[in-house]
């Protein structure tokens, strides 16, 4: 097969793939797309030569971008070597490359400076969803007036509206976060995680 083939064959398996994954059928995301089942059955058989002017309308109706759908398999693009940032207690690895999609970072976050009694006017607050999970020791997270300790195993999901902090409690510990983009403004560039 020759580069262009490969590419072609690969852009055609990821828009039936990501149809399926949906649970859509051929009708549903035609009428997304605005394009008949016929057209849409020809594109991913590869009976049909694929489009640019086709190829934005569907990959807006399956929600991605049209660079994510024609961006070439690599080996590189699969394996991330987290570059390791140390900053007043926290060391972060970020496990997700640069503008990941729909804004989210995934960190992994190892804390060994406990959270300082903190007044709630210090506590942050973003929008969006705060969410953890403790890979290794027990985190203290603080959350407007009450203290919640995570466990090893356990993993912690909160309104990022409540002020909220999150520290070691009896020695480091080590959580993988998901961030949206207001999380990882106040969580990873502020330099503390509270």
């Amino acid at each position: 097969m020759t580069q262009e083939a490969d590419l072609d064959a690969m852009i055609r398996g990821r828009i039936k793939g990501l149809r399926q994954a949906r649970g859509w059928s051929l009708d549903a995301l035609a009428g997304r797309c605005l394009m008949s089942p016929s057209t849409l059955s020809r594109i991913e058989t590869g009976h049909r030569r694929i489009a640019l002017d086709q190829l934005v309308p569907i990959a807006r109706a399956l929600g991605t971008t049209l660079d994510q759908l024609v961006e070439a398999e690599d080996d590189e693009d699969v394996v991330i070597r987290p570059h390791r940032d140390r900053v007043r207690g926290t060391t972060t690895w970020l496990l997700t490359r640069d503008r990941a999609p729909h804004g989210i970072t995934v960190a992994k976050l190892r804390i060994t400076a406990p959270l300082r009694p903190v007044s709630q006017d210090r506590l942050r607050v973003h929008a969006g969803r705060g969410w953890f999970t403790v890979l290794e020791g027990t985190a203290r997270l603080q959350l407007g007036e009450r203290t919640i300790l995570v466990e090893t195993g356990q993993a912690a999901e909160f309104s990022a509206m409540v002020p909220h902090a999150i520290g070691p409690h009896g020695g480091p510990v080590e959580i993988v976060a998901i961030l949206e983009r207001d999380s990882e403004r106040a969580h990873l560039t502020g330099g503390q995680t509270g």
